[in-house]
């Protein structure tokens, strides 16, 4: 595993940062594409405040959710756990991304179903992107032990194991990279106003919830955290695609 990968004098480029940065960079880029394609009023400038406000929510977000996640580890060690480069939970900062949008886009009087259909393809490809930095940091969000080929120990990761376990993070970035191809193709197909977005939310929500049963998490009623909020997405994500009516 590399958790760093690179060295100039004092500056110190870690994997996962870069990873998250060329996640939001092509992100940006096919977002304001699309918002372009979709003759949205500034679409540069919104796109833009858009992609930061995810960036800063996401990450915010993320952090957050991963602490009350883990709240045994936080309370014994609070700035370890506060200031660690890893442990971040992926749906925290979607939630958290999405409401800081949702005020955006009111306060500039767009739908915000309309940002949300333009974003969905870039979307789970940054987050796919994202994962290739857990994958070479080593960050703790693989799978539990495995005999198969693939897999893979993490001696050198931020979170090290010599165990020979499923490489999740590699699935999910194969994953993520099908759902942005699947979205990408049929996001012209499906122009009512809301569908991209169900479809996005379908895909991602199945995704998580599978790889969430070879991942070591706290269960909650037998599922983990992130299994139920991936039901929650499938089954908004379905009403939110058949729902009658609004075109």
């Amino acid at each position: 595993m590399y958790p760093i990968l690179f060295e100039i004098g004092p500056i110190v480029v870690n994997s996962f940062g870069a990873m998250v940065a060329i996640a939001f960079l092509i992100a940006n880029y096919l977002f304001t594409h699309e918002l372009r394609r979709k003759q949205l009023p500034n679409a540069d400038a919104v796109a833009s405040t858009v992609t930061l406000l995810a960036l800063g929510g996401g990450i915010l977000g993320a952090k957050l959710f991963h602490l009350a996640e883990n709240y045994r580890d936080m309370m014994a060690d609070p700035a370890g756990q506060i200031f660690s480069g890893a442990g971040l939970t992926f749906y925290g900062g979607l939630l958290v991304a999405i409401a800081a949008i949702v005020y955006y886009a009111r306060r500039k009087n767009i739908q915000f179903l309309v940002l949300a259909d333009a974003a969905a393809p870039a979307l789970i490809l940054a987050y796919g992107i994202g994962r290739i930095g857990c994958q070479l940091a080593g960050d703790g969000d693989y799978g539990i032990p495995t005999d198969l080929p693939w897999g893979m120990a993490y001696p050198n990761g931020l979170v090290p194991t010599n165990e020979i376990v499923h490489p999740a993070p590699v699935y999910e970035t194969l994953a993520s990279v099908v759902a942005f191809l699947m979205l990408w193709l049929l996001r012209k197909k499906y122009s009512r106003i809301g569908d991209i977005f169900g479809l996005y939310l379908i895909l991602a929500g199945i995704e998580r919830l599978l790889v969430e049963f070879i991942r070591i998490n706290p269960l909650y009623f037998g599922l983990s955290q992130a299994q139920w909020i991936s039901i929650a997405m499938i089954i908004f994500g379905a009403w939110l695609f058949n729902r009658p009516g609004r075109k």
